[in-house]
Order: C-alpha cells, then structure tokens, then sequence
C-alpha cells in the first residue's frame, strides 16, 4: 500500500492563483485596492447577502462585529464552549463578559436550551459556532432571542434595528454551507468568515463579515464604519490617499489594523470561482468516509441531511467507548502510519486562559463528551480517492 504522508488540510492551490497574485505584484498595488473591493463584492454574490467587507482573519470580524454593535463594558455576550478561542476571546477584548454555555447532548453546536436560559437584561449578542461547516440552527436560535425580547433594551440605532439579541455567527467553517434553505451569512445578523490557510476558500490569512440589510440602517454607512475600524479609523485608504491631490484625511477614531491586501484578494477571488467544484470535491470524499465507516464503533459528523447541508470543512468522528487517552493512542498510531488526524476542540474551559477567567470544565459535561473520544480524519481537494481509503482502512484496524 501507499505509505506517503497524508495531510489534514493542505491548500489547493494551482498555477490560476499563482497567476493571480503576479497580476497584483506586477500591477504596482498589493494592498487593499481595487481587488479588494472586487472580492467583497463576488463574496456578497456567492453567499447572497447585501454587502461583505473583507479583512485580515474572522477573528477580526467577530470583534469589529461586536463593536459595530456598540458592545462593551457591561455588557453580555453568550457562546459555547466547545470552540476554538477566537469565538470567546473577541468577547473579552471588547471589554464585555464572556457567558459560556455547554453543547446539547451528543451535539457540537451550542445548547439553545442552555442560550434562553442565560438571556439577561445584559446580554447583547450570541456566538453560535458552525463547527466543521455544519451551521446551526438558527430559526430555533432566532425564536429564542424574539421570546426575550422583553428583557432587551438596545444601546444604539443598530441595536435598536434588530430588535434583540443580536447574532454574530462564527462561520469560520461554514462557507458554502446551507441550512432551512438558507445560505452561510443569510442566517445571522453578520456572520464572519475564515480564508485562513487550512480553509475551503484561502486567502493564506484572511476573512470577511457578511449581513443583510437592516431596517433603517445605511449598508453604506455601516460599511464605512467596519473600514473605520479596520484602518486605524482613518476616513480614507491607502488608494485614495495616494491619488494625486489627495493626501489629506482625518482620524475618526482610535480604530485598528486589520485590512485585507489585493494579494490576499487575488488569491481568494479565483478560490471562490473553483469553489462550487471543490465543495463536490469534498462531499464525494464525505460520502466514501461515510461509506467507509458503517458498521465501525463511531460516530461520524452529519454533514448532509434532510433539511441541511454542510461546507464539508472537517470531518469529526467519535469513537465509541473510548476515554482521550485511549483517542490520543489512536491519534499517534495515524501517525505512525503517515496520516495527519486533529482534535476539534479541547473546549475553553480546559483552557489555561478561561481557567483564570473562572471557568470549569465540570459545568459543560456535554462538551467533555464530545471532546474525549473525538478525532477528525483528514478531509481536504486533494485527496485521491486511495488516499480516502488508506485513511478508512488504518483507522478501521486501530479501533
């Protein structure tokens, strides 16, 4: 058999990116520019939303998210706890307080039971996280956050547009994905995408927000608020302030620095036009894992249902009966056979930095579960066939 290494999650790029790049090299503008801009616009068109804005990761959008919201001091962000920390973090740098809540049983996605209970007068958004590409359920997470609408007081016209606790999807995963006949960045009121190296779309780092319009709401002037805050808060970017007469401009605020280059753009508007390809690419490898894996002692991630369908990201796996010490064996064993596994997630509260926040993996049980017999095989465009099946026939006789 085939014993050459076999990676989680490569990027699939080919001489059309590469292409793409030395246009942006060779045109004399690689930062944020006219790519940019037109990137913005195929992403709206892809995901069907009103307006996209790209910047340098989706932690970056989280967080300008939440302050575009006006979310501060005082205020209440809910999430899960089985995430990675971008999802968590973005909450504490925003000077709000972290409110973490378990999974549902046997489930990635957050406890919407455990969300209504932790509604207060406070809260002001929610995190749900589509973990491996699967997006949550978010008409049950909607009908939630309407039934409390009593308990919310906005604090500014945005938040007073939506009416309620807002959502702010952590869609690292999930472009591409649909779910009740919605597409990735419909569902919520923004929903931050990742382009980070490992993901179905790459841009090697990158990200955008994405939302529909709001009542009463200017995209125009909501989208100059997120370039604000990307850019130090100056009122003009690099390519208009060197058009000739036009130095000048002003400092709004003390925003940051998080744009998006014309070189990460270019890279990301040729993925997302070989995109549709890659995500068949990546449920015809679904569908041989799923095959492949009937009868084992595990439980795969659905990713294709009746009323959903998943961008396919990662492929999680439980092995029934197995503790983490038992999974981690298993983890090295792949290894030792030339095959590239993961964990997704060690939830937060295992973590040393939400340990000092005062969170305890003890109070999110369900979470736990998920986590201690879970192993995510490799799934990614370039991958054979006979690749897939070295996978399933390894992992087949170690457990």
């Amino acid at each position: 058999m085939n014993n050459k290494p076999i990676s989680l999650s490569p990027p699939d790029i080919t001489n059309e990116e590469i292409n793409a790049v030395v246009d942006v090299l060779k045109s004399g503008w690689i930062t944020t520019g006219p790519v940019t801009k037109r990137f913005e616009t195929e992403i709206s068109a892809f995901c069907g939303t009103d307006k996209s804005v790209c910047l340098n990761s989706a932690t970056a959008g989280l967080e300008l998210s939440l302050r575009v919201l006006g979310i501060g001091p005082g205020d209440e962000v809910i999430t899960t706890a089985y995430t990675y920390t971008a999802s968590a973090s973005v909450i504490e740098h925003v000077g709000a307080k972290i409110i973490m809540v378990d999974t549902g049983v046997d489930s990635y996605e957050i406890d919407y039971d455990a969300v209504e209970r932790a509604i207060t007068p406070n809260t002001k958004a929610v995190i749900p996280v589509d973990i491996a590409g699967v997006m949550c359920d978010y008409i049950r997470l909607k009908n939630i956050l309407d039934s409390k609408k009593s308990l919310f007081s906005p604090a500014n016209d945005l938040q007073k547009s939506i009416g309620r606790v807002a959502i702010v999807a952590d869609a690292a995963h999930s472009i591409g994905a649909v779910r009740d006949g919605m597409k990735s960045g419909q569902a919520a009121d923004f929903t931050s995408f990742s382009f980070h190296a490992i993901k179905n779309v790459t841009t090697a780092e990158g990200g955008a927000v994405t939302w529909m319009t709001k009542p009463g709401i200017s995209d125009h002037e909501l989208y100059k608020e997120f370039m604000l805050l990307s850019l130090h808060g100056q009122n003009k970017d690099a390519l208009a302030k060197a058009k000739l007469g036009g130095w000048e401009f002003d400092i709004k605020c003390t925003g940051y620095k998080c744009n998006m280059t014309d070189i990460a753009a270019a890279i990301g508007s040729v993925q997302l036009k070989r995109y549709p390809v890659l995500l068949k690419r990546r449920r015809e490898i679904v569908e041989i894992y799923n095959d492949g894996l009937k009868g084992l002692p595990c439980v795969p991630i659905t990713h294709i249902c009746d009323t959903f369908e998943s961008s396919m990201h990662l492929y999680l796996v439980r092995m029934n009966g197995k503790n983490a010490i038992e999974r981690d064996a298993v983890f090295m064993k792949m290894a030792e056979n030339q095959i590239a596994t993961l964990v997704h997630y060690k939830p937060l509260p295992m973590m040393t930095a939400y340990k000092q926040l005062g969170f305890d993996i003890k109070n999110y049980p369900n979470a736990y579960k998920q986590f201690e017999n879970e192993i995510s095989l490799p799934i990614h465009t370039l991958l054979t066939n006979e690749d897939v099946y070295r996978v399933i026939d390894t992992f087949n006789k170690l457990i």
